[in-house]
């Protein structure tokens, strides 16, 4: 039987208690607070002992046997990153990580005595398990679900390693006097930031089709999002640029369905507006026509379930969430066959086309975010890591990046850090 897998939590305060990782320290006597060096794996000055405790967790949790995997620093910093945000007990007090002379987070236990984890006996009972007070039980079982207790050592730390809270621009640590300097490397900026920046525009390609002909396609950049209309005329406060979908009388010749997809339009009102708040893209109903929504592949709707969910007539509702995009991209970056889905279809006018051809609805439109397609072309054509691909986010003023496989899955991660916090 393998070495049962550790609890985080007991692990880290073992580790702090020990201070034998650099800058790896409680801020203060009552352990409530403390340090993890948080150092971006692209700046010059990036050492293998910047990554110790994401290394030493990845060893601890069995996902790393050095010799036998190949080391993966980003990997562990975001298996360490995102065992450390599944625990409620824990909160993220402060991010310093892009301090260019001493990049940390600060993390605070926010249950009273959850930082003073009490020395257990850990030898085994005759169940095979750790021995452990009441008291103790009852805190871990609520903050902590899924590995089991570390042992501290014997006698527990002499004293504790407490670094001020205000620290000088220098890699601390714990276990030396006098803290060493570091040079002075600014973190190059996240080219990928610019997604989440509310000036930004994001390119959106809208394709429409009636009764699965494509009859209307264009490229626009929305600086309030779009909406889609059926006529030129309509209220100029409404939200989004305004896109007029065309009369099926141009490219439908059976007049039964022309009169049917018309009826559909006249019913679009103030239209269906499509806006970007950050990292989210939302919809909105402004007129009388019923709308579902999905994301599906580029070519075609998922019409074998349902719909994500209808459209909310004169109220916002979310219908895209960049950051488990960004996660499934580097899932897929990582061997996973499944790749990230961008792509929204919307059925107006009638009920989704569930287990039957959606070419038989009347009116179906396409949105793609153009600069999700090209960072998933990006992750396709990555190859060897060494090696570099130019991406354009298409967004506004947007600019050709050069990177290799290994620096867009670093930006990757580090944009989801940024929206995890």
């Amino acid at each position: 039987m393998g070495t049962p897998k550790p609890r985080i939590l007991p692990w880290l305060v073992s580790q702090l208690d020990l201070g034998q990782l650099e800058g790896v320290a409680w801020l203060d006597e009552s352990r409530t607070r403390f340090r993890i060096p948080w150092k971006h794996g692209l700046r010059q000055d990036a050492q293998q002992e910047d990554f110790g405790i994401f290394q030493a967790w990845a060893e601890a949790s069995g996902a790393y046997t050095p010799g036998k995997d190949k080391p993966d620093l980003p990997t562990w910093k975001r298996n360490f990153r995102s065992a450390l945000n599944r625990k409620e007990g824990l909160r993220l007090a402060e991010d310093r990580s892009k301090d260019p002379h001493d990049p940390h987070k600060v993390y605070e236990f926010v249950i009273s005595g959850a930082g003073n984890l009490p020395e257990s006996d850990t030898s085994p009972d005759t169940n095979g398990r750790c021995n452990t007070s009441d008291t103790q039980e009852d805190i871990l079982e609520g903050l902590l679900s899924d590995m089991v207790l570390a042992p501290l050592p014997d006698g527990g730390p002499s004293s504790l390693a407490v670094v001020p809270e205000q620290t000088p621009p220098f890699l601390l640590s714990p276990t030396v006097d006098i803290p060493a300097p570091c040079p002075n490397s600014e973190l190059p900026e996240n080219p990928l930031r610019r997604l989440l920046v509310p000036e930004e525009q994001w390119e959106f390609e809208v394709t429409a089709f009636y009764r699965g002909r494509q009859v209307f396609q264009q490229t626009v950049f929305c600086p309030r999002g779009l909406r889609l209309v059926a006529s030129e005329a309509g209220d100029g406060t409404l939200p989004g640029q305004p896109i007029i979908l065309p009369d099926p009388g141009v490219s439908l010749t059976d007049r039964g369905v022309m009169g049917y997809v018309r009826r559909v339009l006249s019913c679009l009102g103030g239209g269906l507006a499509l806006c970007r708040a950050g990292q989210r893209l939302w919809a909105r109903r402004l007129g009388h026509c019923h709308t579902y929504w999905a994301l599906g592949e580029e070519l075609l709707p998922d019409s074998s379930h349902g719909p994500s969910g209808e459209v909310p007539k004169d109220e916002e509702g979310d219908v895209f969430d960049l950051r488990p995009f960004m996660s499934d991209l580097i899932a897929f970056i990582e061997g996973s066959r499944h790749s990230p889905r961008y792509t929204l279809w919307f059925c107006v006018g009638e009920p989704w086309p569930q287990d039957q051809p959606w070419t038989k609805k009347l009116v179906m439109v396409k949105v793609v975010p153009t600069c999700l397609r090209a960072l998933l072309d990006m992750a396709r054509s990555g190859g060897a890591s060494s090696l570099e691909n130019t991406v354009d986010l298409h967004i506004s003023n947007s600019y050709p990046l050069t990177l290799t496989s290994d620096q867009y899955k670093a930006y990757l991660q580090d944009l989801v850090e940024d929206m995890d916090f």
